[in-house]
């Protein structure tokens, strides 16, 4: 049996929204992989289970971002500051005072960003739990965002199933490896910033 086609058949099971919940959780934290990919599966082998789905995908990723936060606020030297050295190409402090100024600048624009694209929320979390940027603002407009882009993914999906089946089953390793591609440039962006 193909990876793919195991892949399919275990997202089938009842109790794989833990596994999109647990992952989101992660990838809002420490993972670099995108949460679409544990969520294609499941909705691919059963375009039904989209709603539970994309929730448990929101769910993970406003815990994961509450998470992150709360690093910043009291583990900043330590597991802050290394998670910002595993995925930017500066020291944290020097990260840290660049956050702080496009947050001055752009503000709540800086949440958007990093909830629509591949720019590493994970680092942004942290940034902001350090800086005590108002947490109840962080959650709000991430939980908004994020549930936005996963509730796009999951109609998407929803909607082209059969063609995604087709899709997933013919390109898996392509489409694993252009998401994780997809992760890393984000990774780069923040670099260069």
């Amino acid at each position: 049996m193909k990876l793919s086609e195991y892949l399919l058949s275990k997202a089938e099971a009842r109790w794989y929204w833990w596994v999109v919940f647990v992952m989101t959780v992660f990838e809002s934290v420490f993972l670099f992989i995108p949460p679409e990919v544990f969520m294609t599966p499941a909705i691919v082998a059963n375009k039904k289970r989209a709603v539970p789905i994309t929730l448990a995908a929101a769910l993970g990723s406003i815990v994961g971002g509450i998470i992150a936060y709360a690093i910043g606020v009291w583990l900043f030297d330590s597991v802050g500051a290394w998670l910002i050295q595993q995925f930017a190409s500066m020291d944290a402090i020097t990260y840290l005072e660049q956050v702080r100024a496009l947050v001055d600048k752009w503000g709540v624009l800086i949440i958007v960003a990093t909830a629509f694209t591949p720019i590493p929320y994970k680092l942004l979390g942290i940034c902001l739990g350090f800086l005590n940027y108002p947490i109840i603002l962080f959650v709000a407009v991430s939980a908004i965002f994020r549930t936005g882009r996963f509730a796009i993914v999951g109609t998407l999906l929803y909607f082209f199933q059969e063609r995604a089946n087709n899709i997933v089953k013919k390109y898996f390793w392509p489409i694993t490896i252009g998401a994780i591609l997809a992760a890393l440039v984000g990774i780069g962006i923040v670099a260069m910033v």
